[in-house]
Formats: structure tokens, sequence, C-alpha cells
């Protein structure tokens, strides 16, 4: 009995930092066609889609707060 709480104790663990690793990052990007912005969660691999600004962010709130300083975002 011990052996399989102990097992199971193990198991969450560690997927419990599997899970905890995962982060959703988000991305400004400029469609060079139409040169709008927009925000992202995957990093984009398209060429007609390019990273602008500060690259990385955390939440989809402080990429989109970020796009509107970006300079080639508000000048459209």
């Amino acid at each position: 009995m011990t052996r399989t709480i102990l097992a199971a104790a193990m198991a969450f663990a560690f997927s419990s930092a599997a899970f905890a690793q995962k982060t959703t990052e988000f991305y400004v990007v400029q469609d060079t066609t139409t040169k709008q912005c927009t925000v992202v969660d995957t990093k984009p691999t398209a060429s007609t889609m390019v990273v602008v600004g500060d690259g990385v962010f955390k939440t989809r709130t402080d990429a989109e707060t970020n796009m509107k300083s970006i300079k080639v975002c508000t000048s459209n």
C-alpha cells in the first residue's frame, strides 16, 4: 500500500513539473502585405508575417499594450 501511494505521489510530482513548464507566449506580428499588426500565440513561420516590438510576452494583455506603442503598428 505504501509503495502504491509513493509511486502515485512521484508520478503526480513529475507530471506537475511538466505541465508547469508549458507556458504560452505571445508575439506582436505584422503582416508585410497589409501592414496590419496582430497578437498571436505562436511564433510566425510564414515569410509574410514578422515579429515586431520587444519580442515575446507572457500575457496577451502585455502584448496588446505593447502593440499600441510600436511605431510600425500605430502609423497605419
